[in-house]
């Protein structure tokens, strides 16, 4: 893969990959740099890219849940069932070392959200977690949505995959899958919910807010989930 400009934030590396980044490569380049973080000859870093369509599969996927594979399908080690990635959506890949930021996998999930809710917040749009569903959430009644994802893998307190969120994706291509197995729910999109955001826009108030997240992920609270697997 070439390589492309990287930057740091409270001292994690920060890349910003051009074009739309081949979604087996990524997670060969993931792996790897996790392995290198666990290893101590790398440091942490955060990988902001845009897939090709496709649809991955997380570790509970239910063969049923794939209704149309009119792209292709790729089994992934992250929690969870299937989802979408497209041109137009975020997706953030995070290798943070847990060991040096509190051991805890649910305290690493709920700042991750806090993240997104707040980037979000940015824009104008009231985002939320919901308890007992997964993933990242707006508006109610008939109007609740979903509008991000959170899928992650932690392999010897290495964190791997992370989040991707609908800035402007073509929302039809959500329509082959049953999405992180919540049917009876929409997914949205910033564009969809009337907010012209650029690519360039999302991520620089996801880098505002990440020394926020990195706060709340230093605020250690102890659980028992040590290489545990999170759905999205």
């Amino acid at each position: 893969m070439p390589p492309f400009p990287a930057s740091a934030v409270m001292n994690v590396e920060w890349d910003v990959a051009p074009g739309l980044t081949d979604y087996r490569e990524a997670v060969a380049a993931m792996e790897a740099r996790a392995a290198a973080i666990r290893g101590g000859e790398a440091g942490e870093r955060v990988w902001l890219v845009e897939h090709a369509p496709l649809y991955t599969a997380g570790t509970s996927a239910d063969p049923a849940e794939l209704i149309d594979p009119r792209f292709p399908v790729h089994a992934t080690g992250r929690g969870g069932r299937y989802t979408y990635h497209g041109p137009g959506q975020r997706v953030g890949y995070l290798m943070l070392d847990l060991a040096a930021r509190g051991r805890d996998v649910r305290h690493f999930v709920h700042s991750l959200e806090n993240w997104i809710i707040a980037t979000l917040g940015d824009f104008g749009i009231e985002a939320r977690a919901e308890p007992g569903r997964v993933g990242i959430w707006t508006g109610t009644g008939a109007n609740e949505a979903k509008i991000g994802a959170i899928g992650i893998r932690v392999r010897r307190w290495v964190t791997l995959h992370g989040f991707a969120v609908n800035i402007a994706p073509d929302l039809s291509h959500f329509g082959g899958i049953v999405p992180c197995g919540l049917g009876q729910f929409p997914v949205t999109s910033m564009a969809a919910l009337g907010k012209d955001v650029g690519m360039a826009q999302f991520d620089a108030a996801l880098q505002n807010n990440f020394p926020l997240f990195l706060q709340l992920l230093g605020q250690e609270q102890k659980s028992a989930l040590e290489g545990g697997l999170l759905n999205d």
